[in-house]
């Protein structure tokens, strides 16, 4: 495997309108310190895969409004390492474009796909599973995905059924969409299941030829984009095409339809902090069980709640449990914890009646 041939795609095009009202449409959560650590979570993920490969090596893969905002957290790239998609199409088409883009620069591309807003609490560990993932793609032409080993029966996330090998990567069997309780709870007793992360290694040329094969439509459009990558004429191109490309997850379009994906069982600390309770769950908590985010907050018979203010608002507060309260100026969030589920909807609702607001 060699470095200069190791890439790293990390997709931030998401809105995370499960993290309103702090998740904004102009400023979605993968630019805001949501950990309170003084770094948004693009920048986390970034400094995290300086360790996999080079600064010039990496890319970043998102919505064309959001490019200026990827240069202020990530002054160290270049604009030709933003990949602006004009149009929301899921992942899909994001990874193929991304490994067209990487094929076209250099044809022994084998690169990595991952989210900008996962946590990652065991960096060398993470750093430990890519490698032997690169090291098999390098060889194979094989898609490999980290699956996470469960620690709970969570009905949040997909599942990744695997054959055991007896070494460290292992046939995929089968991918499983959000199960019930009672099914996760079997998937957990059989220790053949893992979650789903969404973090993906592969050569560009395999990802490319397994597009080819089951999603020939996104293929054929991108594809005809041959002259024009890495060029100045790449983004007029995928102005234009992209947005002719099916709406499909990456998932759907190839993943569940190969026969060359394999898994890697992980464990490095993970939590995709999908919603305000996954913030919850990874975050120190008080003596009442409480995460509080804020400089003036005085809490009385408070209980197991996610409490975040701005500076300078004072909050005051009594007989409440497991709620979120997010006050983000313009917005206050007051919700139960159990139903937080539905803050996605309720940005729904805004987008027809009060959008300035989402």
């Amino acid at each position: 495997m060699k470095k200069q041939d190791t890439y790293v795609a990390i997709m931030a095009g998401g809105i995370g309108s499960r993290f309103w009202p702090a998740s904004r449409v102009k400023r979605p959560k993968q630019f805001l310190d949501i950990l309170g650590c003084g770094k948004s979570l693009i920048r986390l993920t970034f400094e995290r895969f300086l360790n996999v490969c080079p600064t010039e090596n990496i890319f970043i893969v998102t919505n064309g409004m959001y490019k200026d905002l990827v240069l202020e957290h990530l002054p160290e790239l270049t604009a030709d390492q933003i990949l602006c998609e004009p149009s929301r199409n899921n992942t899909g088409p994001c990874v193929a474009y991304t490994a067209f883009k990487l094929f076209h620069l250099n044809p022994n591309a084998n690169f990595i796909v991952a989210p900008s807003d996962h946590i990652v609490l065991k960096e060398a560990a993470f750093v430990n599973y890519l490698e032997q993932a690169l090291t098999f793609t390098a060889k194979n032409d094989a898609i490999v995905t980290l699956g996470i080993q469960p620690t709970r029966p969570d009905t949040g996330y997909g599942y990744i059924n695997f054959s055991d090998s007896g070494s460290a990567v292992h046939k995929v069997v089968d991918f499983k969409e959000k199960p019930d309780k009672a099914t996760a709870e079997t998937y957990l007793e059989s220790g053949d299941y893992l979650w789903n992360a969404g973090i993906f290694v592969w050569k560009a040329a395999t990802v490319i030829q397994q597009f080819k094969k089951y999603a020939p439509e996104i293929h054929d459009i991108l594809g005809e984009g041959a002259p024009f990558y890495n060029t100045p004429d790449e983004q007029d191109f995928i102005d234009k095409a992209y947005p002719t490309t099916p709406n499909i997850s990456v998932d759907y379009a190839i993943m569940e339809k190969s026969d060359n994906v394999y898994t890697i069982p992980s464990e490095f600390g993970w939590s995709d902090l999908g919603t305000w309770a996954s913030l919850f769950a990874e975050s120190d908590k008080d003596e009442q069980g409480n995460v509080v985010n804020g400089e003036a907050i005085f809490l009385n018979e408070v209980s197991n709640s996610l409490v975040r203010m701005p500076k300078g608002k004072l909050l005051v507060a009594k007989g409440l449990d497991d709620f979120i309260i997010v006050d983000e100026g313009d917005v206050l969030m007051i919700y139960p914890k159990s139903k937080e589920q539905e803050v996605k909807a309720v940005t729904q609702m805004l987008k027809e009646n009060r959008e300035e607001f989402v």
